[in-house]
């Protein structure tokens, strides 16, 4: 196992930074609430109908919201559903359950389709892909070459004082382009497509590492419990390279695809902001930074001009980024935001992170 799940770390992160009220800017739109009392309502996609689908991934479900109704869809007890996109009628979405005691055999993700008629169907398996084929196996982490092999002795045995992707797969977040479904996987630190005919899966990018360097009094999470432990303090200054966690997946005016990332470490603010936005090319699959220095960004959408707004989970706020400056501005303060999505005129976003607990909500808000 190569970095504690995106669910624990989430939760974790929930319970170093207790999210308490959002302090809404004078120049904040007035949200309306479309939907509450959700577990955990991670992705959400807005369909021609103005309804919206939405999921909440850690109680398996994904659920239609249409004049404050909300009706189920889909479930999968005990699985993790999310990532929801509509395209031409069909619904598309993404499921998965870990490795279990650090098994690789043991992971199972798919992505899946609900027809208009209601039937859902296996586009692919990815958790298969990840095993067949690593994208990151050869993509190095931890800490580098400046520091030595008796610092290394005094670092905890997880997470590992350097290593380089092993098998791991969490898709989370989608974008569908004509019969392509774009995957951003969690787990595998990549893009993935799928071919919605054939059902065939590749590459089409890996995310780059994510260093970060580490300062005195640094905690780290040591295992799924909740446990950390305070860093040697040999390893006080030097970069770790943490691994990029993708989130979310959009595509911009440009024609090329927004990626949100979190940071694959502590995802509180103890090494600060280490989120990102990356612009990767769907043709090439070459990957830029494009906006740095965001809090947990757990999902993002982009505008018709090429501004992009990004849930900052733990920062209490979406935050919207100039496509041309890259500068950042509070969009809208609202407590644990997660997901975002734009239909003309109209932000759609999810709020009220708690690890499994009711406190979720479906908001709307109009661009200023």
């Amino acid at each position: 196992m190569k970095k504690l799940p995106i669910v624990v770390c989430l939760a974790a992160a929930a319970l170093i930074v207790p999210i308490g009220p959002a302090e809404a800017g004078s120049s904040s739109p007035e949200p309306k609430t479309l939907a509450e009392g959700l577990v955990t309502p991670l992705s959400l996609a807005v369909g021609r109908d103005g309804s919206v689908l939405v999921t909440q991934n850690f109680a398996g479900r994904l659920d239609r919201v249409k004049d404050h109704q909300l009706t189920n869809v889909y479930t999968r007890a005990n699985w993790d559903v999310g990532g929801v996109e509509t395209s031409r009628g069909t619904t598309y979405f993404v499921e998965s359950t870990g490795a279990g005691g650090g098994n690789p055999d043991a992971l199972e993700g798919y992505l899946k389709s609900i027809s208009r008629s209601g039937d859902v169907s296996t586009v692919a398996e990815l958790a298969a892909y990840e095993r067949a084929h690593n994208p990151d196996g050869d993509q190095e982490y931890g800490f580098g070459p400046d520091v030595s092999a008796e610092c290394l002795q005094q670092w905890p045995v997880f997470p590992p004082a350097k290593y380089t992707g092993t098998v791991d797969s969490h898709p989370y977040g989608t974008a569908v382009k004509g019969s392509t479904v774009y995957v951003a996987d969690a787990g595998a630190n990549a893009i993935l497509e799928v071919d919605t005919e054939s059902g065939d899966v590749s590459t089409l990018a890996v995310l780059p590492p994510r260093p970060a360097v580490i300062p005195a009094g640094t905690r780290i999470p040591i295992d799924m419990a909740g446990g950390t432990v305070e860093v040697p303090a040999c390893v006080v200054g030097h970069e770790y390279a943490f691994e990029p966690v993708p989130t979310d997946v959009e595509f911009g005016p440009d024609g090329w695809l927004y990626v949100s990332s979190l940071p694959g470490g502590p995802e509180d603010p103890s090494l600060g902001a280490r989120g990102a936005v990356f612009r990767v090319n769907p043709w090439t699959g070459s990957v830029r930074v494009w906006a740095e220095d965001i809090l947990s960004p757990t999902g993002i959408a982009v505008s018709d001009d090429g501004d992009v707004y990004a849930a900052s989970m733990f920062g209490n706020e979406i935050v919207k980024i100039d496509a041309w400056s890259r500068e950042q501005s509070q969009f809208l303060a609202v407590n644990g935001p997660a997901a975002v999505e734009l239909s003309g005129d109209t932000l759609y976003a999810t709020a009220g992170f708690s690890f499994g607990q009711p406190t979720g909500t479906v908001l709307k808000a109009h661009l200023k």
